[in-house]
This record gives structure tokens, C-alpha cells and sequence, in this order.
């Protein structure tokens, strides 16, 4: 079973895209802050994770840049999840290590679809 982290602050967001992911045969764990999303990324060793970019403690940009930078964690594919929809917000992301970029609110085949490729390629 694929494990997800993720990392959301917001409860009601959280909670809903857990249990979409579920339904969809995932295993979810999930973090409130950035600083919890890190540890969990060592700890759990996800297959991918979700990461929120407006978080408490440390933004999800921070997060994603402590995740990539460590060897154990350095593979895990992250997809940025944020409301700004801007070019440079993706370009962002993806300067700090993120490997995909969605917006919110969350389309959620279009999430699957780029978790699908992210998984078939680690």
C-alpha cells in the first residue's frame, strides 16, 4: 500500500483529502506544521508526500528544502499544494525541491494523475 504524508494545516482540508485518499487505496499519515512534516519524513519514510506551502513553524518551500537535503529522504517526491496559482509560485516550488505543483482547491483526478507518474518514476 503507497504511504502519504501529508503535511496540511488546515483541518477541514486535511481531513477531507485524507479520506478521498483513502477510498483511493492509500495509506495517509498526515502532519499539521512544517517541522512535523520534516521529522515525519524521516521517520515514516512516505512513498510521496503533500505539501501544503503556507504552514505553521516552517513554510512547506523550508520543509520540501530540509526533506531534499537529507540522503534518507533526499528520493521522496513531494508535489507542492498551494492557493497561489502564479508562474513564479510554481517556479518556487520547484527551486526548492518540489517535483510537481498543484493548485487549491484541489482537483483531485488531476492530483492522482501526478501522484500516479511521480510513483511509476521513484
Amino acid at each position: 500500500m503507497t504511504k502519504v504524508l501529508l503535511v496540511e494545516d488546515n483541518e477541514m482540508n486535511r481531513d477531507m483529502l485524507s479520506r478521498r485518499l483513502a477510498r483511493k487505496g492509500f495509506h495517509v499519515i498526515a502532519a499539521t506544521d512544517g517541522l512535523e512534516g520534516v521529522s515525519m519524513a524521516g521517520s515514516e519514510t512516505p512513498d510521496i508526500i503533500l505539501m501544503d506551502m503556507s504552514l505553521p513553524e516552517i513554510d512547506g518551500w523550508e520543509a520540501t528544502r530540509r526533506i531534499k537535503a537529507e540522503p534518507g529522504t533526499a528520493s521522496i517526491p513531494v508535489i507542492a499544494l498551494t492557493a497561489h496559482a502564479m508562474a513564479s509560485d510554481r517556479e518556487k516550488a520547484l527551486e526548492a525541491g518540489c517535483d510537481d505543483f498543484d493548485t487549491k482547491p484541489v482537483e483531485f483526478s488531476r492530483l492522482l494523475e501526478k501522484m500516479g507518474k511521480l510513483l511509476s518514476e521513484s
